[in-house]
């Protein structure tokens, strides 16, 4: 498959990372096409990484995975162009974060979702949020916490989710621990879950947990 991943930071670099590992051909975006991350990036990653701005990324790509900050989301979008994401899977897997005086804040919170802002802002690409809930480094090696841990997806689109599912199962997420949630409306409940993740990792100093559903019977 051709990924474009937009967004150098830690998680897009990651992401993309793994993506090459797994055989795909992978365009990272950024919004100057001489950004130095980027290209030190794609260099040390052979001939299947590449490097651009966020319209070259999209357009090269049968798959576009948004890795940027939530604020600024819809903004790199734009610059990926409307154009270069009708009709593709659009996996989304950032967060509404914001520091606020150091402590961490939700915008939109309850009312609303970064996923649904996308997807009305592009209604023809297929929006699917996932990855959101667990650490950058669990999101590419779910092995890092023992146990049936848990993902979940969220989309109203079911071919895309499928899509999607079966990327994280390259990424070794197995398809029996991805919980679909529903529609693109659920992922307002993951993304306000980033908060509770925040606690728990200021409690405990370290990034790799994740949450397992279990259920009765």
């Amino acid at each position: 498959m051709r990924y474009g991943v937009l967004g150098t930071g830690e998680v897009g670099r990651t992401l993309a990372g793994k993506l090459v590992e797994l055989g795909h051909e992978v365009t990272l975006g950024s919004r100057a096409k001489d950004n130095p991350v980027a290209l030190e990036w794609a260099a040390g990653k052979g001939d299947r990484a590449r490097a651009g701005t966020f319209a070259e990324a999209a357009a090269a790509a049968e798959v576009v995975v948004n890795a940027v900050g939530g604020p600024v989301a819809l903004d790199a979008l734009g610059a990926a162009g409307a154009e270069h994401l009708d009709g593709k899977v659009l996996v989304d897997v950032c967060n509404p974060l914001a520091f606020v005086d150091g402590e961490a804040r939700l915008e939109p919170v309850e009312s609303d979702s970064v996923a649904e802002r996308i997807q009305r802002a592009f209604p023809h690409a297929r929006v699917v949020k996932t990855l959101n809930t667990v650490n950058v480094q669990v999101m590419v090696d779910p092995d890092r916490v023992p146990g049936a841990h848990n993902l979940f997806v969220s989309g109203d689109d079911a071919g895309a989710k499928d899509q999607v599912t079966a990327l994280l199962g390259e990424l070794g997420w197995p398809a029996e621990r991805v919980v679909d949630l529903g529609g693109l409306r659920t992922a307002r409940a993951t993304e306000m879950y980033l908060l509770l993740w925040f606690t728990m990792y200021r409690n405990s100093g370290s990034a790799d947990f994740n949450i397992e559903v279990r259920r009765a019977g």
